[in-house]
């Protein structure tokens, strides 16, 4: 028979018998956990399970020996993912921008402006920095003068631009001679060869002459300049502005719905993203073994800058945990990853810094849509390493001051690199030219870019967000500052006024007791008693 106890007269089963019920409770509280946490989480889970299905999608279908059209119809829904991505970056730049500039102060808008800048500078010239150091390290190049272009059947790359070229054509796309235009275009100089005469010979001379040319790809720095100034240009009207910064107010939170929108399609689409680049592969192990030193030094560049360098920055700022922020930014992670985009990961970056991490909305939209077009940490550490990387394997001894150029010009190139798949490998080009090095061998940077460029992308938008959160921590501080000198001065003016009232208080006492005893004081004067009137009228002007 079971054994009973008894609690205020109640009988009710002993420990032995309430063990089953407490496991059951205990199950119900973890089944309870993981659903909310699935809850929470579902895109999250969603996207990085799009990932590693596709990964096994396309090693399955890779033995199929699908047609060059089958694979087209394969990759469909991923080149679905991708051209909505783009399609919502140009409403989403401008928009965002001139909200963004126009909500903030004049005062602190310069300011975060400069410290942008200034960390976007910083943080790039260190990655730099890291990209060299690891090249010399691990010295990829050495030993491997074997490999070329056509021993790996690779097609050459065409890069005949200048450098001084490529810097005016940086600076000629900050100003873009049509707007509508720049949506789609951007500037680029070509050349052309014109005969100049000819020699004492009879022969005829030729020169290389630049002149300008549209290229296909949408100019997102002309687009972001324009947008902040036309913000600032809004602020500056007052109330007559007003009108067009509710309607770009409004048209930011309406593309953000959209962005909402398209988030839930992302994991099916990264499945085929993901899926179709593995069967569209070549045989990669020659690759990877050729130019495994070369890759292997990229990523843990992008490692070491990314899981160390800026999370190190970003605690020196705010004294908070790097990886908490970071924890909630997986999904704009996942598809850096898959789309090698940081302009196409901007939708989903602004969207998750402002939910997961509380950033300012003024903050995250002015500058996320900077930090995509000009912030490339990513891109230098690759671009440096690929620079070096040429050098050694052409036997050319690197001096201090053609390494000083390499930091230099891949800190300044990558604010002009494009935000899409390769754009780096151009600027690699500006580079080689910069120290007088052949660009026959980028095809070898272009066969292995599919692998590096993951990891470019996502150390792009990582210094991106960080950066916004340094940004949202020093307006917090600045904003706390203000509110605690406004409450000084409010108790200061409290102050004065109580002393004045005392003091008004006091003079009047002492001018009715010295008419009271018919005293007179230098320090108090008085007004000659009118006939008829009152004390209480003498009191009053006093």
């Amino acid at each position: 028979m079971e054994k009973k106890s008894e609690i205020n007269g109640h009988a009710v089963p002993n420990s032995a018998s309430t063990e089953p019920m407490l496991e059951r409770s205990r199950q119900r509280s973890c089944c309870r956990k993981v659903l909310d946490f699935l809850g929470k989480n579902m895109l999250v889970v969603l996207t990085v399970s799009g990932v590693l299905v596709g990964v096994g999608l396309g090693m399955a279908v890779r033995g199929a020996g699908l047609t060059r059209a089958q694979m087209t119809y394969f990759a469909f829904p991923g080149e679905m993912l991708l051209r909505m991505l783009k399609m919502i970056i140009l409403p989403l730049v401008v928009c965002s921008l001139v909200s963004g500039a126009a909500s903030l102060d004049t005062r602190s808008l310069g300011k975060l402006g400069g410290i942008a800048v200034a960390y976007f500078l910083v943080t790039t010239l260190i990655a730099s920095g890291i990209g060299v150091a690891l090249a010399f390290i691990i010295r990829p190049g050495v030993g491997a003068s074997a490999i070329t272009s056509n021993s790996l059947g690779l097609e050459g790359v065409s890069t005949n631009k200048e450098t001084a070229d490529s810097f005016l054509d940086l600076a000629r796309n900050l100003f873009p001679s049509n707007l509508v235009a720049a949506a789609f275009r951007s500037y680029a100089t070509d050349y052309k060869t014109v005969a100049v005469g000819n020699d004492t010979n009879g022969t005829i001379l030729y020169q290389k002459v630049p002149y300008g040319t549209d290229t296909d790809g949408m100019n997102i720095l002309g687009l972001v300049l324009f947008a902040m100034v036309f913000g600032v240009a809004l602020k500056k009207l007052g109330d007559e502005g007003e009108e067009l910064i509710r309607f770009f107010n409004a048209f930011n939170e309406a593309t953000m719905v959209l962005v909402s929108w398209i988030m839930w399609y992302i994991p099916f689409g990264i499945v085929f993203l993901v899926g179709s680049k593995i069967v569209e592969m070549d045989d990669v192990v020659p690759l990877v073994t050729s130019l495994g030193k070369y890759i292997f030094a990229s990523i843990l560049g992008h490692v070491i800058h990314g899981g160390i360098v800026l999370p190190l920055i970003y605690f020196g700022f705010t004294r908070r945990n790097p990886y908490s922020f970071l924890s909630g930014l997986i999904a704009p992670f996942t598809t850096a990853f898959a789309t090698c985009s940081s302009s196409a990961t901007l939708p989903s970056m602004i969207k998750c810094v402002e939910e997961n991490n509380g950033v300012d909305k003024r903050i995250s939209r002015f500058i996320l849509p900077i930090g995509a077009t000009v912030n490339m940490d990513g891109a230098a550490i690759f671009q440096c390493i690929a620079a070096v990387f040429i050098a050694q394997l052409n036997n050319h001894e690197l001096n201090g001051g053609q390494i000083f150029t390499i930091l230099v010009t891949a800190t300044a190139s990558s604010v002009g690199a494009a935000g899409i798949p390769a754009g780096g490998i151009i600027t690699i080009a500006i580079i080689l030219e910069a120290i007088g090095l052949p660009t026959n061998d980028l095809s070898l940077m272009l066969a292995v870019d599919w692998i590096v460029d993951r990891t470019t992308t996502v150390v792009n938008v990582e210094g991106d967000a960080l950066g916004a959160g340094i940004l949202h921590h020093i307006n917090q501080q600045e904003l706390k500052k203000q509110e605690a000198l406004q409450q000084q001065q409010q108790r200061g003016g409290e102050g004065l006024e109580a002393e004045q009232e005392e003091l008004m208080e006091v003079r009047v006492e002492a001018v009715a007791n010295s008419q009271a005893e018919e005293e007179t004081s230098p320090l108090v004067t008085h007004q000659a008693k009118a006939p008829g009137a009152t004390p209480e009228a003498i009191e009053s002007v006093l």
